[in-house]
Parts: structure tokens; C-alpha cells; sequence
């Protein structure tokens, strides 16, 4: 007799089409009872308990993805048109900026450069001694050389400045690499770039509610009591530095200390609150897609960041917009913001992401400068968790050393001589350099599968192929075949504060009662295959091509 449990889809078609019954065993007892009674765990069935509860679930999702590219991917699925975010740049630094920067980056900055670098001072100060007068010949030919450009009053003193600047540098990279690399072999090892891509996308939370969304919320009963909740904002920086070195091993923690003991109550630092909009400062919002390069593509064997030279062209119009001189301040906010996003780039390289912690922590170099000014910092990334409740919860902050603006120099004569050159600059710009990476002894990529760590890695060619070409679109930013749909004025006055166009057909998102903003990026038509490239001939099926949006993990 057939169990009661029996149903109607235990039939399956055999191999010549007849209905056969599924042999699969019933459960036993010792699988139906256990001696304890199991209940399921009483859930919070309030609106925030269950969104939090939604957002957890994708946030293990994209941590068991197999590669960087997916993960990446993964966190643009749920926006067609890219989120609103609110662009970061290192051309723009509003008056008061650097509250807000240590804020967004969950910084603790500190004056000087860390005890770290004390053994490399001493021998620094020996190097120095043997190379300076080779590093001012290389200083004063390089400016020397340029003397008719600066006075050209054709070119602009942007153009001027970055011309210079970037000259100089790569004489001075050349000429220390050159020196150092026979007794510093990671010197040799180093990959540099020239104005490299640097973009980081992360979502700050606990940001007070526009007033738009707070009247949203007022106005639906059940909302109300949501209405004052922080909120999300979705921050997007893109920079372009003059040069980048990078090495295959990351460089040694400044603070050698658990990361689970990197407390911001305990440790009594000062990380400031500054929880206000990111407009109140004149960042403009975009319509973009969230990318993260850290000025090289996944796979590149040299994937550390070891020292950033950024530009400082912003200080040459901030007299214009701004009434106080907090030049400092806002060099110190751009040391402390650059670090910060490159490494978070490297960290997503590394498998971790702005929903999956870093496991150890990450080192980088950043010097700030226009060919006379310099400032240097030092930075250690020890997390990237700061969307929604994690700004309270998360107890874990970032570290900023830096010095004060240095003059390189004082002038230079029309033959020329440099007078006043600095050694100072020299110095430390020496340590910076002769500060090794190592190998770790630790798993760096314990969020990555590892037989498919990047979209080269993956065996199906149909899967790699689809994978690749959505992943390079996305990240280069070009704008949809259409245009991200719009309510225009006249629709706004007649059809939606009027009324007075009734009879004309509801064609529109906003008549459809269409939130086109919420539409994911795997909901579009499918690609038509013709039936004269059909791999099983005109009349066979697929009549689509398959799509391979990031899934779970595959071993």
C-alpha cells in the first residue's frame, strides 16, 4: 500500500516517455523524530528586522561568489542605471572637509609619521648622505629645464603645474630606484604606473534622512515611526594620481596588534561624527555604476599598493571658494581619503568587499604634492565595514599618519641653482622608498574560491566570455542605448499635478506605476540567436542566448 505521504508528482517519465514511479525511500523515523523537540527560531517580523535579515542574505551570497569580477558585479545586480552616488574626486575638497573625510573613512589621524619608521631613518640618513648631491642635480635639471614652459603665458598654470610635476617625479622614481635596488631588491620587483585609474565605490551609513524621505515616511501611517532613521548614501571617489608603485607582497602592518583590539571606545581616538548629507558640501550626485580599480586590472601579480604620488592642482582655485585657509586641512582630508580608497580597491582585489571584512590588515604610502610642497602619510586599512548600523556597531577604525607641508626647496636662479633645498623631503621620501613588502603568513584570499579567483580562471568558455564582457562594460561607465527614463515638465504639470490629460494612453513608467530605478540588471530582453548560427540548425531551441549573472560558488 502506498504511504499517505504519497502525491502526484512522485511520477516521473522514464526513458522511453512512460510514467514510472520514483523509487526514492520514504524517511525514516530516526530522521522524523529526535529525543529533544527542534523549534525554528522566533524571528522579528517588524519591517526593519526583515529588510536587515534580506540584506544579510546577500551579503553571504556575495561572499561565497567565486571571483573578484562576480563580487564586483554582485553589488551592481540590484541597480540597471547605476546607484545615486555622490562623486568624490581629489580635484575638489570643500572648506571644513576633513570632518566629514575621517567620518566617511572611519580615520583616526595623527600627527608625524609612526614609530615605525625610525629604524628606516637611520638608514635613510646614511643613504642620504651618499646620494644628495645626485638627487639635486636631478631636481634642478628637471626644473631647469622647463624655466621657458613656466613662463609661457599660454599655458594654463594647471596645465603648468601637472607638466612639471609629473616630470620631475619620474626623474626622481628613476634616480632613487636606480640607486637603492642593488641593496633593496624590492625596488626591482615594483611595477609603477603613470596617471593610473584609482576609483573605490562604498556605502556610508548613519547619515541623517533628507527631508524628501522624511516627508515620504511621514505621510504613509505605518512608516512614520521610520521617518527619522539614518540613512544610506552611496559614496563613488574617482582619482587620478601622477604615479603608483605597486609589489606582489603587501607592506608590514605600522601597528603590529590584532585587528578584533582596534577599539574606537577603548582606545579612546578621536574619529569625528559628522553625519550630515555630503551635499551640505557641494558634492553633486550622478547616476553611475558602483566600480572599484585600484588602477589594474584582477589577476596582475603585483597587487599592493607600496606608494601613491597624488596631485595638489586643487589648491591653485580654492582661494576662490573658499574664505579661511585651511589648505592644510584639506591636504591632510586628501592624504587621508586617496589611502583610504586605494586600499579599499586592493582589499576587493584580495576576495573582502564594503560588506565582508578585511582579515588582516593593509598598508599603503601617499605623498601629496606640486613639485614644492610635499606631505607625506602613511596609512593602515583595518576595516571597510561602514554601511547602515555598522558606523555604531562596528568598533574597528582606520589609521592616518601625516606630516606638515615641507618645501622641497626655497628657488631657483636663472642658471639654475636650487637655494634652500630641503633635505627633510629627501629623507623621508628615502624611507618611503626603502620600506620593504613582505610575504605574510596568512591566507590573503579566504573569500575567494580557489580554482576561479578572477573571470580568467573559469573553464566554461560560454560562462568566461559573458562574464567578461558585462564585467568591462560596467566598470567603463558608457551610458545605457537608452536613456534613463525622466518625467519631463510638461508631463510633471499636466498629467501629474493636474490632471488634465486623461484620455491619453498610460504608456509611461510613472502612469505604469513602474519604479524604473529599482529594475535589476539581469531583467532585459534576452539576446536573439538567428537561425542561421543555431548550433543544432535552424529550427532548434535554445532561440536565445543563455545568461551567466553571478551565482553561488563553484568547487
Amino acid at each position: 500500500m502506498l504511504s499517505r505521504n504519497f502525491r502526484p508528482n512522485l511520477w516521473h517519465i522514464g526513458r522511453h516517455g512512460r510514467r514510472a514511479l520514483a523509487t526514492r525511500p520514504l524517511p525514516s523515523n530516526e530522521h522524523e523524530y529526535t529525543n529533544q523537540p527542534e523549534y525554528p527560531a522566533i524571528q522579528d517580523l517588524s519591517y526593519p528586522a526583515k529588510k536587515k535579515r534580506e540584506q544579510q542574505s546577500w551579503h553571504q551570497k556575495i561572499a561565497k561568489l567565486s571571483s573578484v569580477e562576480e563580487k564586483l558585479f554582485e553589488i551592481n545586480m540590484p541597480k540597471y542605471y547605476g546607484y545615486k552616488s555622490n562623486i568624490l574626486t581629489d580635484e575638489l575638497f570643500p572648506y571644513n572637509i576633513k570632518p566629514f573625510v575621517q567620518y566617511a573613512t572611519r580615520t583616526c589621524f595623527q600627527k608625524g609619521l609612526p614609530q615605525f619608521y625610525d629604524p628606516l631613518k637611520e638608514e635613510a640618513t646614511k643613504i642620504l648622505q651618499t646620494m644628495q648631491g645626485e638627487l639635486e642635480d636631478a631636481v634642478a635639471f628637471e626644473l631647469s629645464s622647463y624655466s621657458h614652459f613656466m613662463r609661457d603665458g599660454n599655458v594654463s598654470p594647471l596645465e603648468r603645474e601637472e607638466t612639471v610635476t609629473r616630470s620631475l617625479l619620474m626623474q626622481l622614481n628613476r634616480t632613487l630606484s636606480n640607486a637603492l635596488a642593488p641593496n633593496f631588491s624590492h625596488l626591482s620587483e615594483v611595477e609603477t604606473d603613470s596617471d593610473p585609474r584609482h576609483e573605490a565605490f562604498w556605502f556610508l551609513g548613519g547619515i541623517y534622512p533628507p527631508k524628501l524621505v522624511r516627508n515620504i515616511k511621514e505621510g504613509v501611517e505605518w512608516q512614520k515611526q521610520y521617518a527619522n532613521d539614518s540613512y544610506d548614501r552611496n559614496l563613488q571617489y574617482v582619482g587620478k594620481p601622477y604615479m603608483a608603485i605597486r609589489h606582489k607582497h603587501p607592506l608590514d602592518p605600522l601597528i603590529e596588534k590584532d585587528l578584533e583590539s582596534f577599539d574606537v571606545k577603548q582606545d579612546n581616538v578621536e574619529v569625528p561624527d559628522y553625519r550630515y548629507d555630503p551635499l551640505a558640501l557641494g558634492y553633486v550626485t550622478n547616476f553611475r555604476h558602483a566600480t572599484t580599480v585600484p588602477g589594474f586590472w584582477p589577476g596582475d601579480q603585483h597587487e599592493f599598493g607600496l606608494m601613491s604620488f597624488q596631485r595638489r592642482t586643487h589648491a591653485l582655485d580654492r582661494h576662490k571658494y573658499c574664505a579661511i585657509n585651511d589648505l592644510d586641512e584639506a591636504i591632510n582630508a586628501q592624504g587621508i581619503l586617496s589611502s583610504f580608497a586605494w586600499l579599499l580597491g586592493q582589499a576587493c582585489y584580495q576576495g573582502f568587499s564594503v560588506f565582508n571584512d578585511v582579515t588582516y590588515p593593509l598598508t599603503t604610502q601617499t605623498i601629496v604634492t606640486d613639485g614644492k610642497h610635499w606631505s607625506f602619510y602613511a596609512y593602515q586599512l583595518n576595516t571597510t565595514l561602514l554601511h547602515s548600523d555598522q558606523v555604531d556597531v562596528n568598533n574597528r577604525y582606520n589609521l592616518c599618519w601625516g606630516t606638515e607641508t615641507l618645501k622641497l626647496y626655497e628657488s631657483i636662479d636663472e642658471s639654475g641653482k636650487i637655494h634652500g633645498l630641503n633635505s627633510e623631503v629627501l629623507l623621508q621620501l628615502i624611507m618611503f622608498y626603502i620600506n620593504q613588502p613582505k610575504e605574510r603568513a596568512v591566507n590573503l584570499k579566504p573569500y575567494l574560491c580557489p580554482t576561479e579567483t578572477r573571470i580568467a580562471d573559469i573553464e566554461d568558455e560560454n560562462r568566461r566570455t559573458f562574464m567578461e564582457r558585462a564585467y568591462k562594460h560596467l566598470v567603463s561607465n558608457r551610458p545605457r542605448h537608452r536613456l534613463v527614463p525622466e518625467v519631463y515638465q510638461w508631463e510633471k504639470i499636466y498629467k501629474i499635478d493636474h490632471k488634465t490629460r486623461p484620455m491619453d494612453p498610460k504608456r509611461r513608467p510613472f502612469e505604469l506605476g513602474e519604479n524604473m530605478f529599482k529594475r535589476r540588471l539581469d531583467e532585459h530582453a534576452l539576446k536573439y540567436i538567428p537561425r542561421a548560427v543555431r548550433p543544432g540548425g535552424p529550427k532548434s531551441r535554445p532561440k536565445f542566448e543563455a545568461t551567466y549573472y553571478p551565482n553561488v560558488r563553484r568547487q
